[in-house]
């Protein structure tokens, strides 16, 4: 139904967390290939931004991943595409990490060009 590629970026930050985090995450991932409208406690639309987040809660600790889209509404979309995680601490984590997942995007289409 979906297909969802991963940046190295974003697979790196997965690789570094511990066990339970990657399987909850890969788990999420098949989540989103298969089921069309996805709960919002997973997945959500960030304000002000082409992105939206994918939400790995372990214990009392969030791990975020961004990815972008190919369509404006998610649950048109076939595919989505993984381009930077990090740990949420406080809201003002996301402003240097959309600027990263921005990178992360503009190096993503420059590699799909290429090939």
């Amino acid at each position: 139904m979906r297909e969802i590629e991963i940046t190295q970026n974003c697979l790196d930050f997965i690789d570094s967390q511990n066990n339970r985090v990657s399987l909850k995450f890969f788990q999420l991932l098949e989540i989103l290939t298969q089921v069309k409208v996805v709960h919002s406690s997973f997945i959500k639309k960030l304000q002000n931004s082409q992105f939206y987040e994918l939400r790995i809660k372990a214990g009392n600790e969030y791990r975020v991943v961004i990815f972008a889209i190919d369509h404006l509404n998610f649950s048109e979309c076939k595919k989505a595409v993984c381009l930077y995680g990090f740990q949420k601490k406080s809201t003002k984590d996301y402003k240097k990490a959309l600027k990263k997942a921005e990178q992360a995007l503009e190096e993503y289409l420059k590699s799909k060009e290429d090939e």
